[in-house]
């Protein structure tokens, strides 16, 4: 296959600002103004200079980063926040340009980097649409064919001869992926800035991303969503504090993401006064912990108890419930889990509510696992408070192999079923 990407070498440094000296006296001031000219200019020189030394005006966001990508391949690109993702495809898009180091791409780029990169605010939907267009090198006629479709797409008819300023950011978002991917780049750059759209519209991009890819183009897909990327990437590239970390396979690129990376918090606790809240109720605590009898770390087929507290300052009498969600690391949601579907009403005025879930034994796969919504909830439908991502967990895989089977099985929980089995010889 052809290379349609190269990378050699590359790294970005920004340098970081420091206060200016202020002088309490008037020669002071004086001396600081005669001596700005030369100050000044040894600082913009400055600017270009970045040494190998640990400098604490200067901040790497990326270093020494060497990758390939072919045509027609699908790169994921994953890490923590603050890895280097987002600086590495705004310079493979020329946003930004590199402090050392060179890349080669072959073709053009279809870019949708942060909310609204791209469109000038003043210009409507439609005139953005073709100002991108001949920025690719497009003509009016060959973007009047794509026009419907990328309207149609984004579904803002009503809103496409609206300037961009008045959009919403999902607006933008969704103008922004249908510019991108319909305009014909050979290559498709994506940030995490899809999960700005709902559910309904990133199933849509993502089915658009794979026709993007069977029809031979290359596709550079950064998100922590990892269902998504091992479902549509081959290859994944790990970057860890602007360092590249692995490149090879996608499924081999997320499992040593997740070994190597994966931060697991098993208690989220605040004192009252710092809680996090409303006028009306506070997160006090999350908490996973094994079942009496039990220890970290756990094997897959241990229960697990579930502790919640929020603190309520309702005066009214509610009928409070507390929801959550449990994720795994591929982002499946595995379950819900709430006071109000197990057990009856209960009703409360103000004081500290906790709630005791327990998981039960020979359920869940190994793996890690996240609380990723926690919510308080009255009258079975509003939200009184809710925190995102509060504690996680990892399970084992188990040593024991059972009647020959052995692993992780397929789906997402792994339940121990009762099981008879009857046979007639006489049939």
């Amino acid at each position: 296959m052809k290379e349609i990407i190269r990378v050699e070498n590359l790294s970005k440094a920004y340098r970081v600002g420091q206060r200016e000296q202020s002088h309490d006296t008037l020669f002071g001031q004086l001396a600081d103004i005669l001596s700005a000219p030369v100050r000044n200019l040894k600082n913009l020189r400055s600017l270009t200079k970045f040494n190998d030394q640990d400098d604490p005006t200067v901040h790497w966001a990326l270093r020494d980063i060497n990758f390939t990508v072919n045509e027609g391949e699908v790169l994921g690109i994953i890490g923590h926040n603050g890895a280097g993702k987002s600086t590495l495809l705004k310079i493979l898009s020329r946003v930004t340009e590199p402090t050392s180091g060179h890349i080669r791409i072959r073709g053009r780029i279809g870019a949708l980097l942060e909310v609204g990169t791209g469109f000038h605010p003043e210009l409507t939907g439609r005139e953005n649409i073709y100002m991108n267009g001949t920025i690719l090198g497009m003509t009016r006629k060959e973007i009047d064919r794509k026009l419907d479709e990328i309207i149609d797409f984004a579904g803002i008819e009503k809103f496409i001869d609206t300037p961009v300023k008045f959009y919403s950011s999902g607006m933008k978002v969704r103008l922004g992926f249908a510019v991108a991917a319909h305009l014909e780049p050979e290559i498709l750059v994506i940030d995490e800035v899809l999960a700005v759209g709902d559910a309904e519209f990133q199933k849509k991009c993502l089915g658009k991303m794979e026709d993007v890819a069977t029809q031979g183009r290359t596709v550079l897909f950064v998100s922590h969503n990892m269902m998504a990327v091992r479902n549509l990437c081959q290859s994944g590239l790990v970057l860890k504090h602007g360092i590249l970390s692995f490149y090879g396979s996608v499924d081999e690129a997320i499992d040593f993401y997740l070994k190597e990376y994966s931060d697991v918090q098993k208690c989220l606790r605040y004192d009252i006064q710092e809680a996090p809240g409303n006028n009306e109720a506070r997160f006090l605590r999350a908490e996973v912990m094994p079942l009496p009898g039990n220890k970290w770390p756990l094997e897959e087929g241990h229960g697990l108890r579930l502790e919640f507290e929020f603190l309520y300052t309702g005066d009214d009498d509610s009928n409070l419930d507390i929801t959550f969600h449990l994720m795994d690391e591929y982002g499946n949601l595995v379950f819900v889990g709430s006071t109000g579907r197990e057990i009856e009403p209960q009703y409360f005025n103000a004081g500290i509510i906790k709630a005791v879930c327990d998981i039960p034994p020979f359920l869940m796969h190994h793996g890690t696992f996240t609380i990723s919504k926690l919510l308080l909830v009255r009258n079975r439908g509003t939200i009184v408070f809710g925190v995102n991502n509060p504690i996680s967990f990892e399970l084992v895989p188990s040593n024991q192999e059972a009647w020959g089977w052995m692993g992780k099985k397929e789906g997402i929980v792994k339940p121990k079923l009762n099981w008879k089995l009857h046979y007639d010889p006489s049939n």
